[in-house]
């Protein structure tokens, strides 16, 4: 049994009163002997000390009961602590393995992000190493004008037939145009020509304030109208190219750009018949030039087609003849099929009357020819055949 301490200190100090209790009832007692009253005095001390045993028995009792009820008590509030320490020991665990589970799955997840940013990091790096090379590509003159061709060949491979174009041909004056679109005349054929201002426009976007903008785009403006006035001057040739000449910016940007801030190079380009075009509208244009293909083709075909229907409908003329003559045919032998029916009747029914009818002559007892419904003999008929009379 455990005793809370409180109820121990208290039955000590119970005692202690005790003690001095009867201490002061013994010195009493000692001086009460003294005097004439001791007797009483005995008797008062004696009664005294009943009370004091019955007041301790009582004490002792309740103090009993006290460390009973404060022992259940605690041994209620133990039980109550130790199935609330097991149901958090529960909960503790449970929790404790759902973020196991919780952690195992975050950090699979978290694994399998991490692969997929190595791979992008990856992919980054193969694309770094492309965009290098492209600027690579794109600082050297020869190859950026090589990649504005590849790029300009791939668009016309992809829009038109190969026997309506053809890459690099020498022109009459010499020079080599990186296409030629053949076309009937007119227009005759088209010249495409690749041309990339990069220069300029990198200086023009690298600019920081008015003064480096305008000196940048004054570079731009000139470079560009070079560029259309070289294919204005080399590939536009009366009598064997079309009077007008398409001239090719691989990059939409330069385009944009183009359009949008030099408005004036733009017309002057419309003036030289230098059409500037982008990826996107290059693709617009040989759409085009494929249905003007397209439909000159028809119309060299059309002669052939004139000539291929001339001839079905002879055919046609002959077929509805031979349809006429074979419906004559056929009412012909139906109407020989007709007689042939009617002859054939009248002979069945001469045959059934020659059956029906026996006469015996009156001596010789043989049967005599009937003047009335005998068969004739046979009559031959103009062609030499023997037929019977209808």
């Amino acid at each position: 049994m455990v005793f809370d301490p409180i109820l121990v200190v208290l039955v000590l100090l119970v005692a202690v009163l005790a003690a001095g209790l009867l201490w002061l009832v013994a010195m009493r007692s000692r001086e009460l002997a003294s005097s004439r009253d001791q007797e009483r005095q005995s008797r008062e001390v004696s009664d005294a000390i009943s009370a004091i045993s019955s007041q301790q028995s009582e004490l002792s009792g309740r103090l009993l009961q006290m460390a009973e009820a404060q022992a259940a008590t605690q041994a209620a509030q133990t039980k109550a602590f130790q199935e609330r320490l097991d149901a958090l020991s529960s909960r503790v665990g449970d929790n404790l393995r759902e973020s196991s589970t919780k952690t195992a799955e975050s950090l699979g997840k978290l694994q399998t992000r991490l692969t997929v940013i190595d791979q992008a990091q990856k992919n980054i790096a193969e694309l770094s190493g492309q965009v290098v090379g492209l600027q690579e590509i794109l600082a050297n003159k020869q190859a950026r004008g090589a990649f504005g061709q590849v790029r300009m060949e791939d668009l016309v491979r992809d829009a038109l037939p190969p026997s309506a174009y053809e890459f690099q041909a020498t022109l009459n004056n010499g020079k080599r145009p990186d296409c030629v679109i053949h076309l009937p005349n007119p227009p005759g054929s088209i010249i495409i020509d690749a041309k990339f201002p990069l220069e300029a426009y990198q200086a023009l976007v690298r600019s920081e304030d008015d003064d480096q903008k305008k000196i940048a785009g004054r570079a731009f403006r000139t470079a560009t109208l070079k560029h259309v006035d070289d294919i204005c001057s080399k590939y536009i040739l009366p009598g064997e190219t079309a009077e007008s000449a398409l001239m090719f910016l691989p990059s939409e940007a330069v385009y944009a750009e183009l359009h949008a801030s030099f408005p004036e190079v733009v017309q002057q380009s419309f003036r030289s018949k230098v059409w500037i075009v982008s990826p996107t509208t290059l693709m617009a244009t040989l759409n085009t030039v494929r249905a003007v293909l397209k439909d000159a083709q028809m119309r060299e075909q059309a002669h052939v087609i004139q000539r291929e229907v001339m001839t079905m409908l002879d055919d046609v003329g002959r077929l509805q003849k031979r349809v006429a003559d074979l419906r004559k045919h056929f009412g012909q032998a139906e109407k020989d099929i007709n007689l042939i029916e009617t002859s054939s009747e009248k002979i069945v029914t001469r045959g059934e009357r020659i059956e029906q009818i026996q006469i015996e002559g009156p001596d010789s007892g043989e049967p005599q020819d009937l003047l009335d419904g005998a068969v004739p003999p046979p009559m031959e008929n103009g062609n030499g055949h023997a037929s019977l009379p209808k």
